[in-house]
């Protein structure tokens, strides 16, 4: 197959190396990759972001704004995920449970939308 799947996201940042390491203490990621300012977190089921040097100004950054909104990041046992992301002091936005699917939105240290996922039935 010539097309086997997104390989990683990047994302903009005002300081890659502090977000880098954010995704390692909050979310269990690893800094696998570094080159020109650019840092790689590898997640554990191996998706990867790309966090790059950003420059100029965020624009809005809301669900429904144009563009990439979220990362949705899997968790085997959603209370624990939930409960380990309040206990870290992150702020939870938003708790959804729709169809057997949970979800707990909240934001990385700059803003970048997030949420835990935990669903009954894989897609």
């Amino acid at each position: 197959m010539m097309y086997k799947g997104l390989e990683h996201t990047a994302i903009a940042s005002v300081d890659p190396e502090k977000l880098a390491a954010w995704y390692e203490e909050y979310l269990g990621f690893s800094i696998c990759y570094r080159y020109g300012g650019n840092v790689f977190v590898k997640a554990p089921n191996g998706a990867m972001l790309e966090i790059i040097p950003g420059t100029g100004d965020r624009p809005a950054n809301e669900l429904q704004t144009l563009g990439i909104r979220h990362l949705a990041i899997s968790v085997d046992d959603f209370d624990a995920a939930h409960e380990d992301l309040k206990s870290k002091g992150i702020a939870i936005e938003n708790l959804v449970n729709y169809e057997g699917n949970r979800l707990a939105f909240f934001r990385d240290i700059e803003g970048n939308i997030c949420h835990i996922i935990h669903r009954e039935k894989a897609i």
